[in-house]
């Protein structure tokens, strides 16, 4: 049951790689093959135009999507309900986040993720978005915000307008509404 499940890990993973890394070969190895249940499990990887290697010798960013390529990879085996992933895209630059989003956006329809982050770009992608705040020193405070689509009816809360309501007239209405003679100012030109 091991190196069954070990190969179809193993094949998801090679096959994950090239979509994160956009290229490039890697392989799950492993190190004691007569003994597969006490055995060690190698990583190896080539991103694009480099070496084939051990993980330890990638860069931070290559290590994280290498993890990436391989957490989603065991999630195509045994897909999970929910996962947390706590700062995952923190060592990501612009273009490995977007990879990662991209992957991310597979899964969500069997699990549901909860993300600790502070890239913009991955709350972006966020149904529902909770933080804590400080209004006062030393006074946490836990705030939400569920988005939704425009289009998406909104059936669980009451939305919230963002525009703050105001209770001064506007200036184009107060203009255009009659005026008594002394509110107003006469003006005289001079030939």
């Amino acid at each position: 049951m091991f190196r069954a499940t070990f190969e179809q890990i193993r094949q998801n993973f090679r096959l994950m790689f090239t979509e994160v890394f956009g290229g490039g070969k890697a392989d799950l190895l492993l190190q004691d093959e007569n003994d597969v249940l006490e055995s060690g499990i190698e990583i190896v990887a080539r991103p694009p135009g480099k070496q084939l290697q051990t993980i330890s010798l990638l860069s931070g960013g290559e290590q994280t999507m290498t993890a990436v390529a391989l957490l989603f990879s065991i999630y195509q085996v045994k897909p999970s309900p929910f996962c947390v992933l706590d700062e995952l895209d923190a060592p990501l630059d612009e273009s490995n986040i977007n990879r990662f989003i991209r992957v991310l956006q597979r899964f969500l329809e069997n699990s549901q993720f909860i993300i600790i982050t502070h890239n913009k770009r991955t709350i972006g992608m966020a149904d529902v978005l909770y933080g804590v705040t400080m209004q006062e020193h030393g006074v946490s405070k836990i705030v939400s915000v569920k988005f939704h689509k425009t289009d998406e009816q909104v059936t669980d809360h009451q939305p919230a307008s963002l525009e703050t309501p105001t209770t001064v007239p506007s200036v184009d209405s107060e203009e255009d509404a009659p005026h008594k003679r002394e509110d107003t100012m006469e003006v005289m030109m001079a030939k």
